[in-house]
């Protein structure tokens, strides 16, 4: 075999391995998806006469490892986030961030094991005075 079909060969085998380890990831990040590991917790509006709201959560929602926040209907401003946990301790979440409309926060690690979340508090502001943006949370088990 010549040095240019060698080159050729390999250049394709490293494409493919490539393309092969994209697609495992794609597909594990949908299969994630598809079990449902991120659960729905509760939404607010941002209204413009508040900037505090609090998503209440409970024990029958099961024990998190990581919350998400996602933004719809106008950018949001979050000052501060404090999550509630069934055992009466709480956590702030070092968080103050600008996410816009249509995005979400990565995923937020809690401290410890899973924990039973009786709350999320968020202070926030927004960037429009015309919208009233909701913010969803999420937690993943």
């Amino acid at each position: 075999m010549s040095n240019r079909n060698l080159w050729r060969r390999n250049v394709w085998l490293l494409g493919l391995i490539a393309a092969l380890a994209f697609g495992v990831s794609v597909y594990a990040q949908d299969r994630d998806d598809q079990e449902g590991r991120w659960v729905y917790l509760g939404s607010r509006h941002v209204d413009g006469h508040r900037d505090h709201d609090v998503v209440r959560v409970g024990m029958r929602d099961g024990k998190f490892r990581a919350v998400q926040l996602r933004v719809i209907g106008g950018a949001v401003d979050f000052h501060r986030v404090m999550v509630h946990f069934g055992n009466g301790t709480s956590e702030e979440i070092a968080f103050r961030e600008r996410i816009p409309d249509g995005c979400r926060t990565r995923a937020i690690d809690l401290p410890g094991k899973r924990r039973i979340i009786r709350s999320v508090e968020m202070w926030y502001g927004k960037e429009s005075w015309h919208r009233r943006p909701k913010v969803e949370v999420y937690g993943i088990r």
